[in-house]
This record gives structure tokens, sequence and C-alpha cells, in this order.
């Protein structure tokens, strides 16, 4: 059996910084952000953020608990935080993981044509809280490549890869997949698959996704992504239900 739920482009939250200066579409928001999608598994919130001809900064602001993940999908952002207390430049394929354990504070830097992915993962915020917080980044060589035929698929939290999370379960993949061809994809029945549809046009199991959308699939077999252009999809695997009560299912349930 497979459960597909799709949350098109259309329908998820909105949010911005300095006027529209940051733009921002939210697969997950904030509970008061409003969207068809609210937190599930250890994912909290899920931002795609970019700026078009200027570059803007988001002020300096806390974190504490969560895992922040922040994926350059073009561009390049400037990060500071309290930790370092000096600014950092990533770039396009870099990936930033901030384990805010018990309180950190951080500043981003956006600059112009520049696209991200924010992602909030909840390593079990009653251990992580007392945590002294940390803060790593990766280059694209850190992450597990492989070439097939049919596609190319980079583990970037998973088997091969150096970046190391907290949040229990969580695997991290992006495919690309030429225009015309198929992926078969083995799904664990005892985990969620997030995905995001960075580029292109595809179909899964004959349901018709294009640029900008999200969709969680649960199945206890494989699915089948479809291309109908050349597409990149970003993929979270994380577990339907954690060895613990995550933040969500004590405030929200």
């Amino acid at each position: 059996m497979t459960d597909i739920e799709i949350i098109k482009r259309s329908e998820q939250a909105e949010g911005n910084f300095n006027n529209g200066e940051i733009l921002e579409k939210k697969p997950i928001g904030f509970p008061q952000d409003g969207g068809k999608s609210r937190p599930y598994s250890n994912i909290f919130y899920w931002a795609h953020a970019w700026t078009n001809e200027k570059k803007s900064t988001i002020g300096l602001h806390p974190h504490q608990g969560f895992e922040i993940c922040s994926f350059i999908l073009n561009g390049k952002i400037n990060h500071y935080d309290t930790k370092q207390e000096k600014w950092i430049t990533l770039e396009k394929g870099d990936v930033q993981i901030i384990r805010s354990g018990s309180g950190i504070s951080h500043s981003e830097e956006l600059l112009e044509k520049s696209e991200i992915f924010q992602i909030w993962f909840d390593p079990d915020i009653s251990w992580s809280l007392s945590q002294e917080a940390s803060y790593d980044d990766y280059k694209p060589e850190d992450f597990y490549n492989e070439n097939g035929e049919e596609f190319y698929k980079k583990t970037i939290v998973g088997t091969g890869s150096k970046m190391k999370m907290d949040s229990e379960g969580v695997e991290i993949f992006e495919y690309k997949i030429p225009e015309y061809k198929s992926v078969d994809l083995l799904q664990e029945k005892k985990f969620i698959y997030s995905y995001f549809l960075i580029e292109g046009n595809l179909k899964i199991n004959n349901k018709k996704i294009e640029k900008g959308d999200f969709f969680k699939v649960q199945a206890d077999e494989k699915v089948i992504l479809q291309s109908l252009s050349a597409s990149k999809v970003f993929v979270i695997k994380s577990p339907i239900k954690t060895g613990y009560l995550t933040y969500a299912e004590k405030r929200f349930v």
C-alpha cells in the first residue's frame, strides 16, 4: 500500500524578511504560518528561501534544542554565530548544521540570486537542551555520490557521507534524473519519505509533480519516479514514530 500526500507550491505557507528582500515558501511552517502541513516525524520546520537582485541579512537571533540545517541550493550565504564568532561563506552544494543545544544565536546573509533550504530537526529536545551547542559545515566532496545509468544520487546524510546528525533515523539524499527516465525507490515501511522537487517535472506512481511541489510518501513497497523533464529531487527519510516524544507531540498534540 502507498500513501502519497502532495502539497503544491501554491498551497505552501509564505514568508519574507526585510520587506520582501528574502522570500520564502514553507512546506512545513510554524503553526501560525498557515499552509497545509504541520510538523511530523522529527521534522519540525522546512523553509525554501531565496533572494532576487539584492542581498539581504537576517539579523542575529537565538535557537535552542533543534538541529538547524541549511542546504545551499544556489548562490552563496554568509553565516555568523556566537559559537564561532566569525563570518563564514557557504556556497552552492554546501550544507551547514547547527546543533543548537543549550543555546546559540546566529545571523545569515543571503547574497543576490541565492536559494536555500533551512530545515529544523528534533533530536529529542529533552536531551539536547542540556548539550553544548556545536556547528559543522560540509562541502560537496564530503557526500557520497553514485552515478547510475538512470540517475545520479548524492547521499548527504547516510552511509558514505561525513555529515552526522543527532536526530534519530534521518537520512538525506538528492537525486538527479535525466529526462524520460524512471527510478524505482524501495521504501521501508517504518519510515516516511519527504520529497521536494527542486527542478523539473515528474510523476510518482502516475501523480504529477511540478517544480516547487512537496510530497510525503509512506509505502511498504517500491515507488516509481518518472521524469517528464530533467529533474532534481531532494529527499528526507525519517521515522514514522521516533523513540521519544518530539517537541511537536508535546506542544501541539
